[in-house]
């Protein structure tokens, strides 16, 4: 039965919502190593990321001395009209699963992308208009991150120019036509209409396209169309700077009702929501002022933490981009058509691969079979039919809580719910068809994409 302290929803009151994003790099002894200029090989500077980014998240992006950056008080009033996000007790998740574990989600659906993706989206699009911009461009995966910034983009009155993984294009719809409703222009990639989409066409042929050859396209668009900037949804700094509201929401909520964590639990594709999610009880663990256990959870079909090399790597099929030192399959690796688009990219986020490679959080790799079967599992009982990539979370936290119940241990279990999945429907349909198959690369598979991580000394792997 319910516990009767603590209520199915813990909410915050206005005043309780983050006035200022956490930056959890201030707090690491060891920080992310620096983004390199791939003719140089030398740390990128300022001036040079501004062609590419907006100066202020540029600022944000190589900021990794100052632990708390004021949220500008539009965004923050923006926020309020989805946030606080709620904290839920899964109490009947916790009833079916006869567990004696306690298992919280954080909800980041209730706003109209459907996901967290609007928290920087909006924070993002704010600064491309403070700078006087007339728009951005930017890849989308399963639509989440195209959507969000398409509303961020018409609230701001920006145009926005949105190039999308191309099975995702075609699987989704829907999610297309929502962008397109905001006003976004939607192209599927690879494409025939820059220069790296056709090179890309042309080496791979039929391809279904991959995160890496949407950012591609993206920055070409942007770096040779003036007044325009190149914004990402995931992976960067800036992004789990803008993200960490999520974290700081979950962790004051539970502060109300003096609940502790004992583990952690997101999905993993760049990195956005599982690091917004864990930044505050990540900085208590670098502080030495409290533990957890942090799991990331991917796709076996992608497994950048399980089965990656950490090194400097293009962020791009197209290696246009900045290299970056990440849990790397290589930046011509292209992933199976699995159904969790926002999980398919080769790589991951600088900081998470620096907290992961120190041993402050662990990752496993799940088969989309089972992700599917814990989400519909989840979606009977806890009313929410949740995304294909929240759902990687909800395997593993399912899979903790039946440990508890083997055990008798009374663990606190927290999980990000990053979004919906109603627009995930063909993924349901072939799941429930018996149509949806598994597919873990090979190892010849995944030396295909580590022979093109760059060679250069100091980046042995």
């Amino acid at each position: 039965m319910a516990d009767k302290t603590i209520p199915y929803k813990i909410y915050l009151k206005e005043n309780e919502i983050p006035d200022r994003w956490y930056n959890v790099r201030a707090d690491m002894k060891k920080k992310p190593a620096p983004l390199l200029n791939p003719g140089t090989l030398k740390p990128l500077k300022a001036e040079e990321l501004t062609p590419i980014f907006c100066e202020e998240l540029v600022a944000q992006e190589l900021n990794d001395t100052d632990a708390w950056i004021q949220i500008p008080q539009e965004i923050q009033d923006f926020y309020r009209m989805y946030r606080p996000s709620p904290l839920v007790r899964a109490y009947c998740l916790e009833k079916a699963l006869d567990t004696p574990a306690k298992i919280y989600y954080k909800f980041e659906g209730n706003n109209t992308s459907g996901s967290h993706k609007l928290n920087s989206a909006i924070a993002q699009a704010y600064y491309a208009k403070q700078q006087g911009l007339k728009g951005v461009t930017t890849e989308t995966g399963a639509g989440q991150w195209g959507t969000a910034l398409s509303m961020a983009c018409s609230y701001f009155g920006l145009d926005c120019k949105v190039y999308m993984v191309k099975v995702s294009y075609e699987q989704k719809p829907f999610r297309r036509e929502v962008m397109r409703t905001y006003g976004a222009s939607v192209t599927p990639s690879p494409s025939d209409t820059t220069e790296v989409g056709r090179k890309i066409l042309q080496a791979h042929p039929g391809t279904t396209g991959s995160l890496g050859c949407a950012i591609s396209e993206a920055v070409e668009v942007a770096t040779h169309n003036e007044g325009y900037r190149y914004v990402l949804g995931s992976v960067l700094n800036q992004v789990l700077l803008h993200q960490s509201v999520i974290g700081l929401e979950a962790k004051a909520a539970m502060d109300k009702y003096d609940i502790k964590p004992d583990m952690i639990i997101g999905c993993a594709g760049g990195g956005s929501n599982l690091g917004g999610l864990i930044s505050p009880f990540m900085g208590e663990k670098l502080k030495g002022e409290a533990d957890y256990q942090f799991i990331a959870v991917e796709p076996a079909s992608c497994p950048s933490f399980t089965r990656g090399k950490y090194a400097y790597d293009f962020c791009d099929t197209g290696m246009i981009c900045p290299l970056a030192k990440m849990y790397t399959l290589g930046s011509s690796f292209i992933p199976s058509a699995n159904h969790a688009g926002g999980l398919r990219f080769h790589g991951m986020s600088t900081v998470l691969s620096e907290l992961y490679d120190q041993g402050l959080m662990e990752a496993r790799a799940v088969e989309q079979t089972s992700v599917f079967k814990a989400a519909e599992q989840f979606a009977r009982v806890e009313g929410i039919l949740p995304a294909p990539e929240s759902s990687h979370a909800i395997k593993v936290a399912i899979d903790e809580a039946m440990k508890c119940k083997e055990t008798g241990e009374e663990k606190t279990i927290l999980f990000g719910l990053t979004g919906t999945g109603y627009f995930d429907m063909v993924a349901y349909e072939q799941f429930h068809n018996g149509t949806m198959v598994d597919y873990i690369p090979t190892d010849e598979d995944l030396a295909q994409g580590f022979a093109g991580i760059p060679s250069f000394p100091g980046n042995e792997f």
